[in-house]
């Protein structure tokens, strides 16, 4: 089983997205006996929150339901739980490498690295461009899924 494990700050927009869109594609991969996800934050501001309302609408735009789901901030035991740890932008690199005391089985990636490209997901929380986060996640999960079929 690989246990993938999504993050960005607050775990209310990209990290629960990316949660959720990965989690569509893999059940339609018909791979959720191999592959396991979730999501966290590397801050503890949004602790409990359920997904910020304009992503749970996009993903149920989508026939993605993200019921249940609240902000957790992820920790160092993470590392030794997860077999990928797959951030949403490089500050948040630099603070789950913080978290975790470093990278040292190299498990830590940027989401858009997978896609041949190197960049971040833009926060919508700041962006309000919602759609283009969508897009970038999606584009980060298939070809994460991609890589690990």
């Amino acid at each position: 089983m690989i246990k993938i494990l999504f993050i960005c700050h607050g775990n209310i927009c990209r990290s629960p997205m990316a949660e959720f869109v990965m989690r569509d594609m893999v059940e339609k991969a018909h791979l959720s006996h191999a592959i396991s996800v979730a999501s966290a934050a590397t801050s503890s501001e949004e602790l409990g929150n359920p997904v910020y309302p304009p992503v749970r609408s996009l993903l149920r735009t989508h026939g993605i339901d993200c019921t249940g789901k609240t902000a957790r901030q992820m920790t160092a035991a993470d590392y030794g739980k997860y077999d990928l740890l797959i951030c949403m932008d490089s500050a948040n690199l630099r603070n789950m490498q913080r978290i975790c005391g470093g990278d040292p089985e190299s498990k830590m990636h940027l989401l858009l690295d997978y896609t041949g490209s190197s960049g971040n997901v833009a926060d919508p929380w700041y962006t309000r461009d919602f759609d283009a986060t969508w897009r970038d996640v999606r584009r980060g999960c298939a070809s994460l899924l991609e890589t690990l079929k």
